[in-house]
């Protein structure tokens, strides 16, 4: 069984990755350093918008990331504003990309 990184600690490694690779983010809401979930926000630059978290298998136990939202950014925005509301450890992260890139299925960030 591997130990999980810290929140804080995947979070800048994440941003440092999408620098690297010219897609503008921002952190929009800090979540807790240690175990806060992540959410991950693309705006598509097109009025849309789409929203992944990561989960677990219940089955398995393996975690991947997943759709959460997808739609009219206006619409993802306000759903990711009444997760936050429950979830106040959560982490938001939001990216600006036409292609929808999110570099989430490269080593190390995908699971």
């Amino acid at each position: 069984m591997s130990a999980r990184l810290a929140s804080g600690i995947w979070v800048s490694a994440y941003l440092t990755r999408l620098r690297l690779a010219d897609i503008p983010a921002y952190v929009t809401a800090r979540g807790d350093a240690e175990a806060g979930a992540v959410v991950v926000k693309v705006a598509l630059l097109d009025g849309t918008a789409r929203a992944l978290e990561r989960r677990s298998d219940l089955m398995s136990g393996a975690r991947a990331w997943m759709l959460m939202a997808e739609g009219p950014e206006a619409e993802v925005d306000a759903m990711l504003t009444r997760q936050r509301a429950r979830d106040p450890d959560l982490w938001l992260i939001e990216l600006e990309d036409r292609a929808g890139r999110t570099l989430l299925e490269e080593d190390g960030l995908s699971d």
